[in-house]
């Protein structure tokens, strides 16, 4: 492995901190999240403005063909472009999706004239995406979903619901997975398609979260109607889609936000408990060295992955071992953080709290870390099948007609 940027690399990154240090504030350590709330309706045209001046400058759609207003740039790129965003206060919460994985499934599925359309406006900022997978009785499990899609001449009517639908009060489209086969196979009886958020029949509900924001929707279909040119893929082969776009998610989440070792470190070094300083405390001390030790392994796995990323290469599922390690080691601090701070951790006034009240913050949204991008249990699965290359899960409901499946109540 070369951890080294090469000289192009380096001129890259230093043209990518020049623009961040123009149009963005650099942390300071304690601060965290960008100062305009996660969920808040005044975040969006925040980050549509920075969306913008981020593609004038060249650095959005880094990795993207250049004749849909990406820059074609090796993937490596884009790790870098990351990394530095990750110093500074950027808004977030509006974008993710729609780039990083409605957009890239539109660029495989769609036809060339729907790219022209879609893929520019997205891209600087003018346009937000959503994704419509989860339902009540689909999460993990994609292919349970039961809202349907019926044939009606040249277009398709839509009936049921989604849920935990991420930025859907604000975005102006969205990719949706329907069943419009009931009698085939539950994996074989999906489609695809790209519909308007504004289509007469849709009513979204946003949905109070536990930590205060409120970017997660319900979303209820009554005989929407889609046209059939808005389908991605073949009838039937929605699964497939779905599966490309999921793949594109395992990207688009990345690693979870702090706390992380450098903060907690920071805590223990700041509180004082019974027997002294808890940076002097031999348990305190020893829970610190396994996150020291998790942290660097989880660095050096993505070295590797920008390495191959450098080379040209892809990748392997490798990378879900970071995701399920990085989240619940979130989870993890933010709750021994806490514990350390007694009584005191029940404050999560900003203005009162140690690191403007991170640990509270996160031990109410962590959670959703170990959900988003694939669940602990789905990425324990692809861990052991594909990077252990242990016997698949005997799957009993595979080739039965998804109407029985319900029909049986699994």
């Amino acid at each position: 492995m070369d951890f080294n940027d090469t000289p192009e690399e380096a001129a890259f990154r230093t043209r990518v901190r020049a623009f961040l240090d123009a149009n963005a504030e650099r942390k300071t350590g304690e601060e965290h999240s960008f100062k305009i709330g996660y969920g808040s309706d005044d975040l969006v045209p925040v980050a549509k403005d920075f969306q913008r001046r981020k593609a004038e400058a060249g650095l959005a759609g880094l990795t993207w063909p250049t004749e849909y207003g990406g820059r074609g740039q090796p993937q490596i790129h884009q790790v870098i472009y990351n990394q530095e965003e990750g110093e500074y206060l950027v808004p977030r919460g509006v974008f993710e999706i729609g780039l990083g994985m409605c957009i890239p499934t539109m660029m495989t599925f769609a036809t060339e004239e729907q790219k022209q359309r879609f893929v520019g406006p997205a891209l600087r900022g003018e346009e937000v995406w959503c994704q419509l997978f989860s339902e009540p009785a689909g999460g993990s499990d994609v292919a349970g979903l039961r809202t349907r899609a019926v044939r009606d001449g040249d277009d398709w009517v839509i009936n049921g619901q989604k849920i935990w639908t991420s930025g859907a009060h604000f975005s102006d489209w969205g990719i949706i997975v329907v069943r419009t086969d009931p009698a085939a196979p539950k994996h074989k009886g999906l489609s695809f398609f790209f519909l308007d958020m504004k289509s007469p029949g849709i009513e979204v509900k946003r949905i109070k979260q536990i930590a205060g924001t409120s970017n997660f929707n319900e979303v209820f279909f009554t005989d929407v109607r889609v046209p059939d040119a808005q389908r991605l893929g073949k009838v039937g082969e929605g699964w497939r889609v779905a599966i490309a776009t999921l793949m594109n998610e395992r990207l688009a989440v990345g690693q979870t936000p702090a706390p992380d070792f450098p903060e907690i470190f920071q805590l223990c070094r700041q509180l004082e408990l019974e027997d002294g300083p808890a940076i002097r405390n031999a348990l305190v001390r020893d829970r610190l060295a396994d996150w020291y030790v998790q942290q660097q392994g989880l660095k050096y796995a993505r070295f590797r992955t920008m390495t191959a990323l450098s080379r040209g290469e892809t990748p392997g599922p490798e990378s879900s071992m970071t995701k399920i390690v990085s989240a619940n080691k979130r989870q993890a601090i933010a709750q021994f953080g806490i514990e350390l701070m007694e009584a005191a951790g029940s404050v999560a006034d900003p203005a009162l709290a140690p690191l403007k009240a991170m640990m509270q913050e996160a031990i109410l949204s962590a959670p959703g870390n170990r959900i988003a991008g694939g669940t602990d249990e789905i990425l324990r699965n692809i861990i052991a099948e594909r990077v252990l290359g242990l016997p698949q899960d005997v799957r009993v409901d595979k080739d039965i007609p998804f109407q029985d499946l319900v029909a049986q109540g699994r």
